[in-house]
């Protein structure tokens, strides 16, 4: 996994259906290396600080190889890098599956002279409809299983394009990212789904709002359905 595009913007105001609206979702690919800090890259910022940004949302990956995806899925949009709003465009190689799949909470990464960790799958908002003027996209988005993830900083540094991911660490208590999206969107819980969560609220790298939802989830839903066998 390495860095295939290195995406930066600031907010800026657009008008959505006849309101303006603030927003730091729009992002351009930059050349030369950028300093990585706790909060944000050097250049970058978000809009509303509430529910973007911040020390478990420092920057927001998604694969190169799904803009293939969404070509189909689109056609005749024009897709630059930065589209979906991410920082790092990482070229992911495809035949070992889905990026979601392999890469895990609380997996840790040397990229250039930084340190990084996975810590929650991206839920999108509104304002990835205002990017693709189309209302129907975040529910699109969601649908395909294509969520990217966040990392928090654990080391700052400088990072740039070609610069590889390398594994540091991974935690004994590993969850692949696409699982911890498919337990947010469940409609009901398995055994083994609630040994999952469980799994899950023992990574230090989860978000305590995502843990406070998980055990949320797991008192309002004390009978699971069973696993097959």
């Amino acid at each position: 996994m390495k860095l295939a595009s290195l995406n930066l913007g600031l907010p800026r105001e657009v008008v959505w259906h006849g309101h303006p609206v603030i927003t730091g979702i729009f992002k351009q690919p930059v050349a030369g290396r950028v300093v990585l800090r706790k909060l944000n890259l050097d250049g970058d910022r978000q809009a509303d600080l509430t529910v973007h940004g911040g020390e478990y949302k420092a920057v927001y990956c998604y694969p190169l190889a799904y803009y293939d995806y969404w070509k189909r899925e689109l056609p005749g949009r024009d897709l630059p890098l930065g589209m979906f709003g991410e920082n790092f465009t990482i070229d992911f190689s495809p035949e070992t599956g889905s990026v979601e799949n392999a890469v895990h909470l609380g997996d840790s990464f040397s990229v250039g002279s930084a340190q990084v960790i996975v810590t929650q799958p991206r839920l999108p908002c509104y304002k990835l409809g205002v990017r693709f003027q189309a209302d129907d996209m975040v529910k699109r988005f969601l649908a395909s299983g294509r969520s990217g993830f966040y990392l928090a900083v654990t080391r700052e540094g400088d990072v740039g394009v070609g610069d590889e991911f390398q594994l540091l660490a991974r935690d004994p208590n590993a969850v692949p990212v696409s699982e911890i999206t498919r337990l947010y969107i469940a409609k009901q819980y398995s055994d083994h789904d609630a040994s999952s969560i469980q799994r899950a609220l023992k990574v230090a790298a989860l978000p305590d709002s995502w843990k406070d939802y998980f055990r949320d989830r797991l008192q309002r839903t004390p009978q699971v359905i069973p696993s097959r066998s």
